[in-house]
Parts: structure tokens; sequence; C-alpha cells
């Protein structure tokens, strides 16, 4: 058809992307989404239509599963995919006087996971490790593999709402390898893991509390950094000699020792006794106790944690050993009833197959733990984080978990989650469980 005799009165149509990757997952409710601008000078932009024009891999998915919705200037697009792996998508805006431009959507599809209805993703990295809730469903998650905290809206799957790099603040030239946070008021308080790195070397940056103020809440949540603290290993490790050696925190800790085995020294809990605003509990994913015969899961009472992070030593409570199954502890956390869950996983470093499972218990020390139910395996990544306890008493009462996914082969082609050079790319899971 020729193009009208006017045709030459209106310009090349302008076409923008508000991101260039993209991510979605196979059977997921509410992926991501990009959001389109158009413009054409001399025409209407309600008048320019949008549509994705190629696939360079139909399998994954093909034009017909690109839906492009609003009018005017801003559109926003989404895809369905149907299986795992990359397609690059031609997104193409014709305007007046058949007039055309387009924009490339890299986009990627991880596998259907089980429980896709009630699950999100959060992009913009693979790692969460610990997660806390700011209100109105709000979540500040930290990533292990860096020293930015997160704002999520957890309700949908995308990018942070806020970021925060705490690099300068903490003085850290690598990682802290953040891996627990519980909320105190407006301060939350923050841990690394506490342990030698993969490779068995000890880092000083991992040896770190910290905390940050909450100012505001929900989408409008500001942080500030607070103090920090990096002794408290040296101190669990003196502890323990003083007592005979009784959980091998000293050979835990030694150069050449790694964290993650049965008789290691690594940090994943924090959480506050029930009615204290002081008495910190440190859960440790290893060592369990004793060790080498897949015994209980331990917990060290720190019980001046308020003061811990402001330079003072730490002093110890009676620790407290708990039986989950030969699982160890990989989140700890409580509500205002201090009703608490623990989310129990292996100790083991590569152990996405190895159980996982959601316990209740009521923090007294002596009262065993109850467990609530197991947690899929199946599916890429570990579970690391709850969000919040809810009523426990409540039929139906339900609790957002969230996977690390550092490690997982997300899109099939062999690459870990971490390593993606596109952080749009990059995702951990957060999932809805019933758990009554």
């Amino acid at each position: 058809m020729a193009a009208p005799a006017h045709a030459a009165g209106y310009g090349t149509p302008t076409l923008t992307l508000s991101a260039s990757y993209l991510s979605g997952a196979v059977g997921a409710t509410g992926d991501p989404t990009v959001t389109v601008a158009v413009a054409q000078s001399g025409a209407d932009a309600s008048a320019l239509t949008v549509a994705a024009s190629k696939s360079s891999k139909t399998s994954v998915a093909d034009t017909g599963d690109v839906a492009v919705s609003g009018s005017g200037g801003t559109r926003t697009l989404a895809v369905t995919a149907h299986t795992r792996g990359y397609t690059d998508l031609t997104v193409k805006v014709t305007g007046l006087g058949g007039k055309t431009a387009t924009k490339t959507l890299h986009y990627a599809a991880s596998p259907a996971v089980q429980f896709a209805v009630q699950t999100r993703y959060l992009t913009g990295a693979s790692d969460a490790s610990a997660a806390v809730d700011v209100g109105g469903g709000y979540t500040v998650v930290a990533n292990d593999e860096d020293n930015t905290l997160r704002l999520y809206n957890g309700a949908v799957s995308g990018a942070p709402v806020k970021t925060w790099d705490l690099d300068s603040a903490l003085d850290a030239d690598k990682e802290v390898d953040i891996e627990a946070g519980t909320r105190v008021g407006n301060t939350i308080y923050w841990t690394g893991s506490l342990g030698n790195n993969k490779d068995g070397e000890y880092k000083a940056d991992r040896n770190t509390v910290f905390t940050t103020t909450v100012s505001g809440s929900g989408a409008s949540t500001a942080l500030t950094f607070g103090k920090a603290y990096h002794k408290l290993r040296d101190d669990l490790v003196a502890w323990d000699k003083a007592n005979g050696n009784r959980y091998g925190f000293a050979a835990g800790t030694k150069d050449g020792e790694i964290p993650k085995e049965i008789d290691g020294f690594n940090v994943e809990g924090l959480e506050f006794a029930p009615g204290s605003t002081t008495t910190a509990y440190i859960g440790f994913r290893a060592p369990l106790t004793p060790a080498r015969t897949g015994g209980k899961a331990l917990i060290v009472p720190v019980t001046n944690m308020d003061k811990v992070v402001t330079g003072t030593k730490a002093a110890f409570g009676t620790p407290i050993e708990l039986d989950l199954g030969g699982l160890s502890i990989r989140d700890l956390r409580k509500n205002a009833a201090d009703q608490y869950l623990i989310v129990a996983g292996s100790w083991a470093a590569d152990d996405n197959s190895d159980p996982y499972a959601l316990y209740s218990w009521d923090g007294v020390a002596g009262h065993a733990p109850v467990r609530k139910l197991d947690l899929p395996t199946t599916d890429a990544g570990g579970w690391e984080a709850a969000v919040t306890v809810p009523d426990l008493n409540q039929a139906g009462a339900q609790v957002q978990l969230i996977t690390d996914d550092g490690d997982a082969d997300l899109y099939g082609d062999g690459t870990q989650a971490k390593d993606l050079d596109h952080p749009e790319w990059q995702k951990s899971r957060a999932t809805w469980f019933t758990v009554n």
C-alpha cells in the first residue's frame, strides 16, 4: 500500500524501552514488564502501533506471545514464556506515513516452578539471603554477594523500588556476606556469615554486624546506616574456648576450613529472644552439634546485642540446641507475639536438592520446635529467608519465603545466576506458603 501523499510531513517515529533486558518464567503470574515510550513528530502518539515483529527463538516466546497494552505515548509490553531459554524480540513501532522504528528486547525465561501462582520474582540480584518487612507489603532484601540493600514490593515481580549501596559506610572491600537481619523498632540489625569464604580464607569484611535506621514505610521507606562491629566472630571463638571448645568454633574458623561443613562455622540466623530488645539469638548453619553425628541446630544468645553494635564486647547466654531433623538454621524469624518460624536446611554448600523444612517454635530453650511443612526442593535455588511470621494460631496463615538462586542455572546455558552479565536476568523467588 502506498504511503499517503502527505507522508513526508511526518518524522521518523521513535521508540524507547525502559529496559533492554527482561526476565520471565514459564507459567508465572505477574511477570515483570517493560514500558515502551513512542513518539512521532507531526502525529498524535495514539495513532502509532506497537508490536513484536520478530523472535530469534520462537520456542521460548514468539511474536504472538508479546502483549502490548496502553495508548498514547506510553505502552506496556508483557511476554508469555513457553520454554526455558533466551530470545531476542524485535519491538516495532509503526507511525503515520508507514514509517517505522525498532528496538531489540533481550528476553530470558526461567523454568516453571511449583506454586507458580503464589510466586513472584525479585530481579536485579540473585543471591537473596535476608529479608525484613517495612510495611505495606514492601520488603528490604539483602544479597550475600554484595553490600547493597534492595527494597521490593513483595506483591509483584520486578526490579527493586530503591537500593542502598553500603560499601562506603561499611568501609568494605569485599562483600560482608549478609546472611540475616531483624528489626527492633526503627532499627534493623544485620549480620554477615562471620565464617571463612568458600575457599577457607578469612575475610575481615565477613566478620561484621551492623545496623540501619528505618524511616517511613512501604514504598517511601528510607534507610540510613547506623553502626558496625567487627569482632563478633572473635568473641564467639573466645567464649567457646573458655567453655571447653564445646562447639569447635576455633577449629571451624582456622585457615583452610570451609564454613559450610557439618563442623564448620557459618551464621545464617538472627532474631531477638522472646520479649527482649537486647538479647539476640545467633542461629548457625554450621556447626551442627555434636559434629559428625547429624545432630542438632545451634543458637547462641548474645545478651547485649544493642551494645555490641556500638563497639562493646559481646556477652553470651546459655546456648540452645534444637532438633530440626538433622537440618540447620537458614533463617530465624518471630512476630510480635513471640511466635517463631525457622527455615531449616542443609549445612552443605551444594544443597539445592537437599531437604528444606519450616518449623514453628516458641523461642524458649528446652521447648521443641514443631515441623510445619516440607519445602519443595525440585526447583532451582535454596530457601533462605522468611519475610514475616503470621499468627500461627490462625487457620490458613501464610508466610512468604525467599530463595537464594545464585548458584542456579536459570536459563539452561550452564551459567550460574550470580554470573549473568545483566542484573535484569538475575533474580530470586518469593513464594507464599500456607503454614497451617
